[in-house]
This record gives structure tokens, C-alpha cells and sequence, in this order.
């Protein structure tokens, strides 16, 4: 197995586990919008790991090609801070904008004007 098909099964493992008390409670016949509630904190939560991750990697991939640059090129060195510093911040802009909506698919109000 790749290094990561294992990080990844290993992810999907957890995420499985922890939604595992969501998925086991029982719903009244009346009470269906309650389905709808528990799928929207298991979207959640897959929609701010996944961004984690995924900005998590970027980050590193930007920090290692620049340090690999600077060391190839030292006279480049305040170019190239600058362009991975700005790169660092819009992956990181990324992961806000998704845990935005993270936050808003866990406060809407499934059940209606209650």
C-alpha cells in the first residue's frame, strides 16, 4: 500500500467511527427533518477534514518547493518569500471560506421557523 492510500483509509476509517452514534439513533415517524439534521453534521464535518487536509498537504508542498528554490538560487530568496508567503495565504484563506460553511450547515435550522 502507498503512503497515501494508508493516510487516507486511515482518515476514512475515523470518520466512519465517529459518526457511528449519529448514525445508530432512532428516529421518531414525525421527527424525519432529524435525518436531515444528522447528515448535515457528518457533511460538516467531511467538508472542513477534507479542506484540512487538503490545505495541510498544499502548504507543504508550497514550503518544500520553495525552500528547494531558495537553495538552488539564493539571490532569488526575497522573491521567492514573498510569492510562497502570498501562496500560503490564499491556502489559508481556502480552509476559512470552508470552515465558514462548515459553520453554516451545522446552525441552519432544519426543522423550520422554530
Amino acid at each position: 500500500m502507498t503512503k497515501n492510500l494508508k493516510s487516507f483509509s486511515l482518515l476514512f476509517f475515523f470518520i466512519i467511527l465517529m459518526s457511528a452514534p449519529l448514525l445508530a439513533q432512532e428516529t421518531a415517524p414525525n421527527d424525519s427533518w432529524r435525518l436531515f439534521f444528522k447528515f448535515s453534521i457528518i457533511v460538516g464535518g467531511a467538508i472542513i477534514t477534507i479542506a484540512t487536509a487538503v490545505g495541510a498537504f498544499c502548504q507543504a508542498k508550497a514550503i518544500s518547493s520553495a525552500c528547494e528554490s531558495i537553495s538552488r538560487n539564493p539571490g532569488g530568496a526575497p522573491t521567492i518569500r514573498f510569492i510562497v508567503i502570498f501562496g500560503l495565504v490564499l491556502i489559508e484563506t481556502l480552509v476559512i471560506y470552508a470552515l465558514l460553511i462548515t459553520f453554516i450547515v451545522f446552525m441552519v435550522k432544519w426543522r423550520g421557523s422554530i
